[in-house]
């Protein structure tokens, strides 16, 4: 079956154009999941992609939820080998603000880049709209050239991933057997940079805490009470400063309980690849790291566990002035977490650190914005090299192991519901502007991400 790898990555190329069209055709459809008055629309894309599946001999269809319908897609005339479990969602985010899109979100356009590549421009080109069709290509480009896939091959195309995904657990939980497979393929991360593929291996789980200290039992005039009556907004201030060291090291009693450091093969791996400290931290007008000292910044932004405050309120903040005492002021704080760490310990030892230093005459609430562990793909698996070999042979540059400091839930959905690992493999670049006007995918990414999944098939079939 892999030898007919070669004609297969012909038929891409070949047939690229055509491709290009179905990508255009699907881009059209608006399915933004979150305005309700796109409800039709996202069926309409659930329903296109499942036809699309049917065409290429997949048992598929739109199943309905409670929310908008999951595409679940199985290969008929399965092949031997591992079974793969692909996932990537078909609803995009909304357009605003209108004004700033230079040409129609839903009307794709290619557009000339500075570097020579080409740029498609529509809203959900890159997420993920062209990511899900760089597999859905590579499939078709098989099942032309051998009339089967080399691998058991199943889908899943959920249509609420800009939307919380309320539908999506449920689901899983429902179709647990149908669902499990070998491993899970995604497709929702990045390239290293222009030119290097990466395997996203670690993502870092998330802790968010709201908190409010409240003082006086109303607002105070400062001239009346000031000095005297407790400031909530400087026992806020002094707590959150209390939150990490000078040395940067997060103070919570017990939070590096399980944090392993980094294995040296992946830090002399991202020792090799091409990135600038200086100028990750320059493009938005900082240059100190403000992390752990004595780590590289890569290490901070996907090795390392961290805690920030992601907003303040107190007292009055609107036009012109009030010397007022305020009764209570809040935050919000979040902690990136990493492979080792309990999401409901950190969050115990958060309000625990803030419980102790909150005055007795004063009192503390917390709110609870959800928690999730980190996760990481097993470096010894079986999945792991295949895959790095297969988009190194593709790209002509050695793949990367990546981490990401954001959270894809999927992924823990993925091995805590159905005890599966997931494989992250993206083609989109850090400038596809996502979620913004004018969000692109690159043409290469485009047409070197179906040649990577077609190479990446053959490879586990081997």
């Amino acid at each position: 079956m892999t030898d007919h790898l070669p004609a297969v990555l012909d038929r891409i190329d070949t047939d690229l154009d055509k491709s290009l069209e179905r990508l255009f055709e699907f881009i059209r459809i608006p399915s933004i999941s979150t305005d309700p008055a796109y409800k039709a629309e996202c069926r309409q894309a659930a329903e296109w992609l499942a036809a699309e599946l049917r065409d290429l001999g997949f048992d598929a269809s739109a199943c309905m939820t409670q929310g908008h319908p999951m595409v679940v897609g199985h290969q008929v005339e399965a092949a031997g080998g591992p079974h793969v479990l692909f996932y990537g969602h078909y609803d995009v985010q909304p357009v605003d603000p209108i004004e700033l899109w230079t040409t129609p979100p839903f009307e794709p356009t290619l557009v000339a880049a500075p570097n020579g590549d080409t740029w498609i421009v529509a809203r959900g080109a890159s997420d993920d709209k062209g990511a899900l069709m760089t597999f859905i290509e590579a499939c078709r480009a098989w099942k032309a050239v051998s009339g089967t896939l080399p691998i058991r091959v199943s889908i899943l195309l959920e249509g609420e991933e800009e939307s919380g995904s309320p539908s999506l657990k449920p689901f899983l939980e429902a179709h647990r057997e149908e669902l499990s497979a070998d491993v899970a393929l995604v497709c929702d991360t990045d390239m290293w940079d222009n030119d290097t593929p990466a395997v996203t291996t670690m993502l870092r789980g998330l802790v968010g805490e709201e908190i409010e200290i409240t003082c006086a039992s109303r607002d105070l005039h400062s001239g009346m009470f000031g000095s005297a009556a407790r400031n909530p907004i400087h026992v806020l201030a002094e707590i959150l400063a209390t939150l990490r060291d000078g040395e940067g090291r997060i103070t919570l009693q017990g939070f590096y309980d399980g944090v392993q450091e980094l294995p040296d093969a992946v830090k002399e791996q991202w020792g090799r690849l091409p990135f600038d400290e200086a100028g990750f931290l320059g493009q938005v007008g900082l240059s100190i790291p403000a992390g752990e000292r004595g780590r590289s910044v890569l290490e901070q932004i996907w090795a390392r566990p961290t805690c920030e405050v992601n907003g303040i309120v107190g007292g009055y903040t609107g036009e012109g002035f009030k010397t007022v005492i305020p009764s209570t002021a809040s935050a919000k704080v979040s902690f990136r977490l990493v492979t080792g760490q309990d999401p409901a310990k950190v969050r115990e030892a958060f309000r625990a650190h803030v419980r102790a230093r909150v005055p007795g005459d004063c009192s503390v609430t917390f709110k609870e914005h959800g928690g999730s562990p980190a996760l990481s793909l097993p470096l010894d698996g079986p999945w792991l090299k295949p895959t790095l070999d297969a988009l190194t042979e593709e790209w002509g540059r050695e793949a990367a192991l990546a981490g990401t400091g954001g959270s894809i839930p999927i992924v823990g959905d993925f091995k805590r519901m159905l005890n599966m690992d997931a494989l992250m493999v993206g083609f989109a670049r850090f400038d596809n502007r996502v979620h913004s006007p004018n969000e692109k995918y690159d043409l290469s990414s485009f047409h070197h991400g179906i040649r990577s999944w077609a190479r990446i098939l053959a490879a586990f079939a081997r």
